[in-house]
C-alpha cells in the first residue's frame, strides 16, 4: 500500500529548509532557488503554454519566495515566454540583487513598484505567477502589499502560486479573516506540500526534486516518484478539498 505525502507545518518545513543548507546537508541558498524556480517555471509550462499565455507576470516579494520568482522568471524567458517582473518591495540580501541582474542579462523588464504600473500590466497579463509570500508569512498583510494582493486577485487572471499561496496561513489556508488572499488555479508546493494546502483543489504540483533520501525518511515525507527527468510531479486533489471554482468567489 502507497503512504500518503505528508503535509507540513511551518515548523517541519523550516527545519528541513535548515538540514538542507546545513553542513550535513550541503545544499546553497543558491543551489535551492535555481531548482525551486525551475520547478515553478515547469510546472506554470505544462498548464499555460507560451503560444497561448506568453505574457507572463511575474509578482516577487522581497524574500526567499521572491527570489523563486525571479529564477522562474529567467527559465521562462528562456521556454519562450516574455516574462515581466513585478516587485512591491525590492530584497535587499545579495543573493536577490545578483537574481535580480540576471533577469536584466536576459532583458527581462522590471516595472516600477507603485501600484499603478501593476493595474496598467495586468491588463495585458496572460497568467500571474505568485512568488509574494512563502511559509513563514505571518498577517497581518500590510502595504503596499495589501493592495498588490487585491489588484492581483480582482484581475480575473489565471494564477500560479509558489509553495504557499500568498496571504494563506501556512497552516490553516485561505481563510483568514480580514485579509485578502491569492486564490490561484495552480499551486507549486515546494520540498513537501504544507497543511494549509489541504483545502486546495486545482491543479496541485510538487516541485523542487531536491530532497536527499536521508531527508526524506527522517522526516516520513512519502514523497511521490517524479516521471523521468521533469522537475514537478502533479499531485492528486486530496479529499473533501474545496472547489476550484469556489475558489474566486
Amino acid at each position: 500500500m502507497t503512504s500518503t505525502i505528508r503535509y507540513l507545518t511551518a515548523k517541519i518545513a523550516r527545519e528541513i529548509d535548515e538540514e538542507l543548507m546545513s553542513q550535513a546537508g550541503a545544499f546553497s541558498l543558491d543551489q535551492l532557488m535555481e531548482l525551486a524556480g525551475l520547478s515553478c517555471a515547469q510546472a506554470l509550462a505544462k498548464v499555460y503554454s507560451p503560444e497561448a499565455y506568453r505574457n507572463v507576470l511575474v509578482c516577487c516579494g522581497p524574500g526567499n519566495q521572491g527570489g523563486d520568482g525571479l529564477v522562474a522568471a529567467r527559465h521562462l524567458a528562456m521556454f519562450g515566454y516574455q516574462p515581466v517582473v513585478y516587485m512591491p518591495k525590492f530584497g535587499s540580501k545579495d543573493i536577490y540583487k545578483r537574481l535580480h541582474r540576471q533577469c536584466d542579462n536576459m532583458d527581462i523588464s522590471t516595472l516600477p513598484p507603485d501600484i499603478s504600473a501593476l493595474e496598467a500590466a495586468l491588463r495585458t497579463t496572460n497568467v500571474i505567477l505568485d512568488a509574494i509570500f512563502g511559509f513563514s508569512f505571518q498577517g497581518p498583510v500590510r502595504a503596499p502589499f495589501d493592495m498588490v494582493l487585491d489588484r492581483i486577485q480582482a484581475s480575473r487572471k489565471p494564477i500560479v502560486s509558489v509553495d504557499i499561496p500568498s496571504g494563506w496561513d501556512v497552516e490553516k489556508g485561505p481563510d483568514v479573516e480580514g485579509r485578502t488572499v491569492i486564490r490561484p488555479e495552480v499551486l507549486v508546493s515546494l520540498t513537501a506540500p504544507k497543511e494549509g494546502a489541504r483545502v486546495f483543489r486545482g491543479k496541485h504540483f510538487l516541485g523542487g526534486r531536491f530532497v536527499p533520501r536521508l531527508l526524506e525518511k527522517k522526516y516520513e515525507l512519502n514523497l511521490p516518484e517524479y516521471p523521468g527527468a521533469e522537475q514537478v510531479v502533479e499531485l492528486p486533489p486530496v479529499q473533501g478539498a474545496q472547489d476550484i471554482g469556489d475558489q474566486h468567489l
